[in-house]
């Protein structure tokens, strides 16, 4: 299989390598993704789904670069992760890390703070997500449309859930 769903817990994906820290019923591998390196080859994958995971890495940017490393050039990596400061982006005690919408800039290959990371990738898709309930995420919407702005000035006072990113790999 040339596609893998990181930290699946029981969303498990057919046609993926599903990878967990504990045996769940689905899991294909368990492994504790805080070590390095993972046990995948160099460019063995085509698409890596990462839901609900990074934020829980002791260490985000070296799984990054792993992610980066196990995946094929023009990959497809899919990223959902709380939006800070979303109550769940704090509410859970074993988030160690925060994600805002420029947070994944810095690996854009012409990005300055690059020079930080051996990871490369596109920017495909950023979209925020306002809330789960339907009638409320028509306010991303309008989110979407000036997420800086929304960012910067509104994201402390109207908190948005998660952010999704869609990167694409670039050697």
């Amino acid at each position: 299989m040339e596609k893998l769903n990181i930290g699946c817990g029981g969303d498990i994906k057919k046609d993926f390598v599903n990878v967990d820290c504990v045996k769940l019923p689905g899991v294909d591998k368990v492994y504790n993704l805080n070590k390095y390196p993972w046990p995948f080859k160099d460019n063995e994958f085509v698409e890596v789904n990462a839901f609900m995971i990074l934020e829980h890495l002791e260490n985000w940017t070296k799984a990054m670069e792993e992610i980066y490393r196990i995946t094929k050039n023009k990959g497809k990596i899919r990223i959902t992760v709380p939006f800070f400061p979303s109550m769940y982006s704090v509410t859970d005690p074993t988030h160690k890390n925060f994600f805002t919408y420029l947070t994944m800039d810095y690996f854009q290959p012409n990005h300055p703070g690059n020079y930080n990371f051996n990871a490369k990738f596109n920017i495909v898709v950023k979209r925020i997500t306002f809330s789960w309930n339907k009638i409320l995420n028509i306010m991303s919407i309008p989110i979407n449309l000036f997420p800086v702005f929304y960012a910067r000035y509104l994201s402390f006072m109207l908190p948005s859930n998660e952010i999704y990113f869609e990167l694409e790999v670039v050697k």
